[in-house]
């Protein structure tokens, strides 16, 4: 019968999945008596909580039966975890070393106790103000953010762990929290700076190439750093402890912004590159009517795309859509269309 596999699975949950399933429901039931959620949307989602606890159960099961991992990797996007997924498989190893991929952008948005629910709970509300929600993306955001946790705190402890990371507040922000998630475990645990290994491997006095994210760098040339970072050293226990305290410093602050600055990671004010968009618009405005473009308007996407483009930092653009919005909320700039995705709508300086 389904209520005993149920019975059965839910005791082989381990603790902290246990925990955040749990929070799940409670959180639904509070947004159910506060929001104007809907019980149409409360029974969606526990209908979904209810097929995870089967999922997870299914998981665990298929992995304890058909695969042993010699090896897990941690990246941050969803663009470098594919490439090493490539690469692994390129090399023989893809059925022997697991990679998981942590879907956000930690250099965005606040991380203040981000390892407490209180603290998840003020990130998943920035981010459903940031993200212009056009395909339901804050929900698959928040459910993909809870199976990665998971994912990480269930890692077996014989199990070696790499971790891939930038030279971004991004993925480096990233580095610390994860490492908070695996504080009580013992796993060997070793740090790949793809940004680092790339220069050193790749770079000739002739053509010099900074890589800002490892999504950047093509399978190939992953599989190069991978097979050379098998010398490295693993974390020592003080590494280990130093970025922890990185991180529960992190963990302490309000700033909803993080930048890369002098291989530290620093918190700055939101509106911080504000005035960077605003200086971008007005060149590309003079540009237009050097060009005579004839719409007095120019495609926000353009704008932003202008403005990541010459960004020596990792921020994504649906931060800087975000601040788009709230520059013309304060009406530095105008608008005609649909403020709804970014493609519906463009944007001029406000005269």
């Amino acid at each position: 019968m389904e209520i005993d596999k149920l019975k059965l699975a839910i005791r082989e949950l381990p603790e902290e999945e246990a925990k955040s399933l749990l929070f799940h429901v409670l959180l639904r039931m509070n947004l159910l008596r506060e929001t104007a959620y809907s019980e149409t949307e409360f029974i969606s989602d526990i209908k979904n909580v209810y097929e995870t606890v089967f999922k997870i159960s299914r998981e665990r099961s298929e992995s304890s039966q058909h695969r042993e991992f010699h090896m897990t990797h941690i990246l941050f996007g969803d663009s470098p975890a594919g490439s090493l997924k490539y690469a692994l498989k390129k090399m023989g190893a893809s059925k022997k070393e697991k990679v998981i991929s942590f879907w956000d952008m930690f250099s965005v948005g606040p991380v203040w106790k981000l390892h407490e629910n209180a603290g998840q709970q003020a990130r998943f509300d920035f981010m459903q103000k940031v993200m212009n929600d056009e395909h339901d993306d804050f929900r698959d955001y928040q459910k993909k953010f809870y199976e990665t946790m998971d994912q990480i705190v269930s890692i077996p402890e014989d199990v070696p762990i790499t971790i891939w990371v930038a030279e971004n507040a991004h993925e480096q922000t990233g580095l610390r929290y994860v490492l908070h998630l695996l504080k009580n475990k013992t796993n060997d645990i070793k740090v790949i700076n793809s940004t680092k290994m790339f220069t050193e491997k790749f770079n000739r006095p002739d053509i010099e190439y900074f890589a800002i994210k490892t999504g950047e760098i093509i399978p190939e040339k992953l599989q190069v750093i991978y097979e050379e970072s098998k010398a490295e050293a693993s974390l020592s226990q003080h590494e280990r402890k130093g970025l922890e305290e990185e991180w529960a410093a992190l963990a302490d602050t309000d700033e909803t912004l993080r930048i890369w600055q002098n291989e530290k990671i620093k918190s700055v004010r939101e509106d911080y590159y504000d005035q960077y968009m605003i200086n971008t618009a007005k060149n590309l405005q003079i540009e237009r009517e050097r060009a005579e473009e004839p719409e007095a308007y120019m495609k926000s996407a353009r704008l932003i795309g202008e403005v990541i483009g010459h960004l020596d930092q990792y921020m994504g653009d649906t931060f800087f859509e975000y601040r788009l919005r709230k520059l013309i909320e304060k009406g530095v700039f105008e608008m005609e269309g649909n403020l709804k995705a970014m493609r519906y709508y463009s944007v001029r300086l406000k005269g």
